[in-house]
């Protein structure tokens, strides 16, 4: 049972998290820890947190509509495979017993926290390609990379979008503001799907999912607002700090 603070602090929580993964990604980082320590057995607090957090991924994707404009065909494709990725991923979590998964979560955090890392070399690396004019006909493939990163965002989340901007750098050929607004909607896409799939688990911790669902709505339509007038990579490395910080303390507690 949740006390009021307890609730005031997810509310922050999930506030932050819309807020960086608009930005920077890796909201589930400071959620997830945050409702396993209020007492959330870890399976739900995964279940819970995604549910919670589908109204940020909307709210991201909403400031940044502009950007996938003229991108239609691609997401007719692409969303498709996303979606039955982040069923396929939820679907593994639910066959992943409470023991099991609180074994992976310091591997999990720190997997994320490794992803968040480099995602600055993965971006100049895109940039570099971009810029070299890779010809191929990559992009055709782009919906079986996409729908295969989606399984991880199905199952745990944090750090996706790192995989999914590597994912569509490798196959398209665009700006990165436009694959950002691409794989903004990939991750809302997997999101929604897995969270649906969620609604009937009967796992998810509904108070502090709808406190949770208004802050990251509040704090994923600041972010996407916010976009380029806040250094992402400031964001970045005080979530990646946070997650490594975590993972010791789960890998101590055991």
């Amino acid at each position: 049972m949740l006390t009021g603070f307890d609730f005031i602090l997810v509310f922050l929580a999930a506030l932050a998290a819309g807020i960086v993964n608009a930005l920077a990604g890796g909201g589930t980082l400071i959620t997830f820890p945050l409702l396993v320590a209020v007492g959330v057995p870890a399976v739900a607090a995964n279940i819970t947190n995604t549910v919670a957090l589908c109204p940020g991924y909307f709210g991201g994707t909403f400031a940044q509509r502009n950007d996938l404009r003229g991108q239609e065909r691609r997401l007719w494709t692409i969303i498709p495979a996303s979606i039955v990725g982040g069923l396929l991923g939820g679907f593994l979590l639910l066959q992943t017993g409470e023991k099991l998964f609180k074994e992976l979560v310091p591997y999990l955090i720190l997997l994320a926290s490794g992803l968040l890392a480099i995602q600055d070399p993965v971006r100049a690396w895109i940039m570099r390609r971009l810029s070299e004019h890779h010809k191929g006909n990559l992009e055709k493939w782009t919906w079986l990379v996409t729908g295969t990163g989606s399984i991880y965002g199905g199952y745990f989340g944090a750090g996706l979008g790192v995989i999914l901007i590597a994912a569509l750098g490798l196959t398209l050929e665009d700006s990165l503001t436009r694959l950002n607004a691409l794989k903004q909607s990939i991750s809302f896409a997997t999101n929604l799907a897995t969270a649906i799939f969620f609604l009937f688990s009967g796992q998810v911790a509904w108070s502090a999912a709808l406190v949770m669902a208004v802050g990251a709505l509040i704090g994923g339509t600041v972010g996407g607002r916010l976009a380029g007038r806040i250094k992402p990579s400031t964001l970045r490395w005080t979530v990646v700090t946070i997650g490594v910080i975590v993972s010791i303390i789960y890998f101590v507690r055991g």
